[in-house]
């Protein structure tokens, strides 16, 4: 089974920033596109914020078994429409991955529905970032720790939920911790949120975050059928109660009209 990935970029500092366009000439998410499709088992296409929809038509949704997500200048130009129909892939059984400044995309606080913030500090310092979980499948072929010469500090607090595992945690030369590798279950749908990638450091070129996020997408993917429809909320008649009841005490709703029985 081949699985299908949507590299999403905002595509903004690529074009606005001269030093971002040296690092990344074929674009951040086409850099990252590259290194999954030289992967077995996994074919990435792109998507980015100034295509129609943003690149995120529910056509397009439906063909991606994994979502990966980088932003950081242009957060608040992603619709809402858009944003509640990336929610909703997801609570359908879509693979998602956030990174880097992608902690304050729409799609994920909506998906954490929490703040999401975090102190920072961009000062080009070392980044160790170390495995928590050996055996999780997104930290296979990771040393135990890795080092980053030049990143964007992130520092806890971290505003998101308690996640489902911590796989990494990053230290920075300045002296602050962070939670740089977590996972969480959205409805049916798995989410990882992974720290590096500030756009002036050649972050998505080192070998081993792209076998992370490689990692990821293969932990990620859900292979079952997407749900049809993940907000549905029916009714149950009481003709349709698997044991026999009595209706009692008042209604609000009844025959679709709000009032009492």
């Amino acid at each position: 089974m081949t699985i299908r990935v949507t590299v999403w970029g905002e595509n903004v500092h690529e074009q606005k920033n001269r030093v971002v366009a040296e690092i990344y000439p074929k674009t951040m998410h086409g850099t990252i596109a590259e290194a999954l499709n030289r992967q077995d088992g996994i074919t990435a296409t792109t998507a980015t914020l100034q295509d129609p929809e943003h690149g995120m038509t529910a056509e397009r949704l439906a063909e991606t078994d994994v979502l990966i997500w980088w932003g950081h200048a242009a957060h608040g130009d992603v619709s809402d429409a858009v944003t509640e129909r990336v929610a909703e892939a997801v609570w359908s059984g879509m693979g998602m991955i956030f990174l880097h400044s992608a902690h304050f995309a729409k799609p994920f606080k909506r998906l954490m529905g929490t703040p999401c913030n975090l102190s920072w500090r961009e000062a080009g310092e070392r980044e160790r970032i170390w495995v928590t979980s050996r055996q999780h499948p997104i930290a296979r072929g990771i040393p135990d720790h890795f080092e980053l010469e030049n990143e964007e500090m992130y520092g806890e607090p971290f505003g998101v939920p308690e996640p489902m595992e911590t796989v990494f945690v990053s230290w920075f030369q300045g002296g602050e911790v962070f939670r740089s590798g977590l996972t969480w279950r959205r409805g049916a749908g798995n989410v990882f949120y992974f720290r590096p990638g500030h756009e002036t450091y050649p972050t998505y070129h080192q070998p081993l975050v792209q076998q992370v996020i490689a990692n990821a997408v293969r932990w990620a993917h859900n292979p079952e059928a997407r749900l049809v429809d993940p907000t549905d909320a029916p009714n149950r008649p009481v003709a349709q109660a698997l044991e026999p009841i009595v209706e009692r005490g008042p209604r609000l709703h009844h025959d679709g009209e709000a009032g009492y029985r």
